[in-house]
């Protein structure tokens, strides 16, 4: 059992670094057979421990900023209403028209309990996107904070690879 987790992190591995990478790389690298990848690649779909592949984009490159939200909750508990409406991600009916596209939310452990990573065309949009969330969440939001990524070091485990921008930071 301890092997089959090994041998399903090297290729979990090597899909984080890169998800096109052909599936005769990936064996190569692990020193695996291309069977045996796909097969532990379909089983690890298959459980949904792998939940899809994705692009990492340049944010500046494709036109629009990226956001985190930081919300903290009321005391109030969340009804069975609510907890659907998370569920059913009604927040993004809510923003379809809008120049908004939610890529992560997580409810998490600490000063806040949520934590929503977005894009959008700029901080005016941002702030909509933050009055939608207090309407559609109304009396469950007591604090929420935006906070602008200015530059991506790292993302979804990859390198920048203009990083050498930086400087224009610092």
């Amino acid at each position: 059992m301890k092997q089959i987790e090994k041998d399903e992190m090297k290729i979990i591995h090597e899909l984080q670094k890169n998800a096109r990478e052909s599936i005769d790389k990936i064996a190569e690298r692990c020193s695996f057979s291309r069977q045996k990848v796909w097969r532990i690649m379909n089983k690890l779909e298959e459980k949904h421990k792998i939940w899809g592949y994705t692009a990492v984009t340049d944010d500046k490159k494709m036109g629009f900023n990226r956001y985190f939200v930081l919300i903290k909750r009321t005391t109030i508990p969340l009804t069975k209403e609510l907890a659907e409406k998370i569920v059913k991600r009604d927040i993004e009916k809510s923003i379809e028209k809008e120049a908004i596209n939610i890529e992560c939310s997580y409810f998490v452990h600490g000063e806040y309990d949520w934590i929503i990573c977005f894009t959008a065309e700029n901080i005016k949009q941002a702030k909509k996107f933050c009055n939608i969330l207090q309407n559609v969440y109304t009396g469950h939001i007591s604090k929420i904070i935006i906070l602008e990524n200015l530059f991506s070091i790292r993302n979804h485990g990859l390198l920048n690879p203009n990083k050498e921008e930086i400087q224009d930071f610092i």
